[in-house]
């Protein structure tokens, strides 16, 4: 029952859009699957520093006040300088030729810390890891089975964000949105730009 419950609560977690969510689907349709792999793989780590947090009862960590508040303004700096980036990005097709430049270099290296980054400098994921742990793990379940826990919900991350990533990288999808596709990175690149804002300027840890 105690896993049915975390798991519930981290997929509900996962459905709700978020920074992520973007940065994957703009690089879905300018790189070539195996490089937003990459990415999926930076995001699920960072998500698995955090699990590795919780599982161990850091939670001093969200309660450590400069390690918070620094997270929370170079989170909001990364976000903003993506979303700038995207929005300065010029027209371009999706021919394979077309997206060498900017956060779309074809590294499996730059894809990987583009993830990580965006992952590990949003503090909101040490307080929603923290907070299940803390809430939804009784104390007397052995360390064991909250490392498998941990181990579930990060392999969950990277399936999910794989699954947008095919999504967006089909060459069917492509085909239906290729007249958008430029206005799309525009609004990616809004949507990133007010993450970082309202993360930087608005919530409170």
């Amino acid at each position: 029952m105690e896993f049915l419950l975390i798991a519930s609560a981290h997929f509900l977690a996962l459905l709700s859009p978020g920074p992520d969510f973007f940065l994957l689907m703009q690089g879905a349709f300018r790189l070539p699957v195996r490089y937003c792999f990459a990415l999926c793989a930076g995001i699920a780590l960072a998500n698995g520093v955090y699990l590795l947090v919780a599982i161990l009862g850091l939670a001093v960590v969200s309660s450590f006040t400069p390690l918070m508040v620094g997270l929370k303004y170079l989170g909001g700096a990364y976000l903003l300088f993506l979303g700038i980036m995207l929005l300065r990005a010029p027209q371009r097709s999706l021919k394979a030729g077309d997206s060498q430049g900017g956060i779309h270099l074809r590294s499996y290296r730059r894809q990987f810390t583009l993830g990580f980054l965006s992952g590990i400098l949003n503090p909101k994921n040490a307080i929603f890891y923290l907070a299940i742990f803390s809430v939804m793990v009784s104390q007397e379940t052995p360390l064991l089975i909250r490392g498998l826990y941990g181990c579930w919900m990060s392999c969950v991350v990277f399936i999910w964000d794989s699954l947008v990533v095919l999504f967006f990288n089909r060459q069917g999808t492509k085909d239906t949105l290729r007249p958008v596709v430029y206005y799309l990175e525009k609004i990616s690149g809004i949507v990133l730009a007010f993450f970082g804002i309202f993360l930087a300027f608005t919530w409170n840890t």
